[in-house]
């Protein structure tokens, strides 16, 4: 393998944790020809931000108990959360008080909007707000908690921190899995309870995934389905999953994530 930088070998090492569960030293010293000094180095690093656990000669990831941490999931099928994230952003005007969550998918989306003017929003993703804080004008609510160190989240019980202050216009949520039955899901306890509460401040509720979600597997429910306003995702979710959606009245849009162009992705939706 090339000589990679710091981050490119962190990039990897996350990639086969994801794989395989457990990554070894030396295995990784001769993957990336570095010393077993390096390979450490890289590890512990990865620990710090709570992203696996060091065992003898290695480390292991963290488990399936949790969705993984935001840097590890930042980067999986990046192309179609773009492409979801440029479609989603034209439900939303300036002026706008909409509310964000703290997936990637909603972090891409921030970063469409940085150009909006005269927005308002609410979010308990820390990244996001600092994306927000940094480069655009909008007027940020950060939702208290307690910092989900993996994810860069506020989440817990927030009470009623959102009742009788005004509505929320539109709030867009990533998840986990989703089903009629049970509507919008997350695999974190935590994280649901806090996408409940925002979603519940919300007029309109929007999920935001790429189609691999579509058989994802969900434990905690934030939004029922009959809240749905609309779902994004690309366009190799299924017809049949899309048609059962529209039934219910709610909006499928579909975004081609292939396109490459510098102009804005075109929108594909599908419409009950």
């Amino acid at each position: 393998m090339a000589s990679l930088d710091e981050f490119s070998r962190e990039q990897v090492i996350l990639s086969a944790l994801r794989a395989t569960g457990r990554v070894a030293v030396s295995d990784l010293s001769a993957r990336f020809g570095v010393s077993s000094v390096t390979v450490r180095k890289d590890l512990d690093a990865l620990e710090r931000r709570s992203l696996l656990r060091r065992v003898r000669g290695g480390a292991v990831s963290l488990g399936a108990s949790d969705e993984g941490s935001f840097e590890a999931r930042f980067t999986d099928s990046r192309d179609r959360k773009q492409a979801i994230a440029r479609a989603a952003a034209a439900a939303v005007r300036d002026g706008d008080v909409i509310a964000i969550d703290s997936s990637t998918t909603a972090f891409y989306l921030a970063q469409e909007l940085v150009e909006r003017r005269g927005l308002v929003v609410v979010t308990n993703g820390l990244r996001l707000a600092t994306l927000l804080m940094e480069q655009s004008s909008a007027r940020v609510l950060v939702l208290g908690g307690v910092l989900r160190r993996s994810a860069g989240s506020l989440v817990g019980p927030i009470g009623d921190v959102l009742s009788s202050r005004g509505r929320i216009a539109r709030g867009f949520f990533g998840l986990v899995g989703l089903s009629a039955a049970h509507g919008l899901m997350d695999v974190s306890a935590e994280e649901a309870q806090t996408k409940h509460v925002m979603a519940a401040a919300c007029d309109e509720v929007h999920g935001l995934f790429d189609s691999t979600k579509i058989a994802g597997f969900g434990l905690h429910p934030f939004a029922a389905a009959d809240r749905v306003t609309g779902l994004w995702t690309d366009d190799e979710a299924p017809a049949a999953f899309v048609a059962d959606w529209q039934e219910r009245g709610v909006a499928v849009h579909t975004a081609p994530f292939r396109h490459r162009t510098a102009d804005v992705v075109p929108l594909t939706p599908h419409r009950g």
